[in-house]
């Protein structure tokens, strides 16, 4: 299987934008908080599955990866639109990361 970019998910999402921009409010940096806050939701749907039946189980059961998988699907999908709202490009974003890689691992 292919890799999967950020700049894919980045386009898909502005298409999924695009589609219901009369339904959703606009990409904006004002929007960014609340894409946070539905983020943070998702998230806490991946720590349930988790907490509910274990990661051995998470990892194992077929039906219940596909399920922890959607949701963390969610999750990039809410991250994605927080890029979106900020203007962070991938590139931005690769640099941001390599940085912190770098330091991190000088850290302990």
């Amino acid at each position: 299987m292919d890799d999967f970019s950020i700049n894919e998910m980045l386009e898909m999402q502005k298409t999924l934008q695009d589609t219901y921009k009369d339904k959703w409010n606009p990409i904006s940096p004002e929007r960014g908080k609340d894409q946070l806050l539905w983020m943070i939701g998702e998230i806490g749907e991946v720590i349930d599955i988790i907490k509910k039946h274990g990661g051995e189980a998470a990892s194992q059961d077929v039906e219940l990866r596909e399920h922890l998988t959607e949701e963390l699907a969610d999750v990039l999908m809410y991250y994605n639109d927080v890029l979106l709202c900020y203007g962070i490009s991938a590139v931005e974003l690769k640099r941001s990361y390599i940085r912190k890689f770098e330091k991190n691992m000088k850290r302990w």
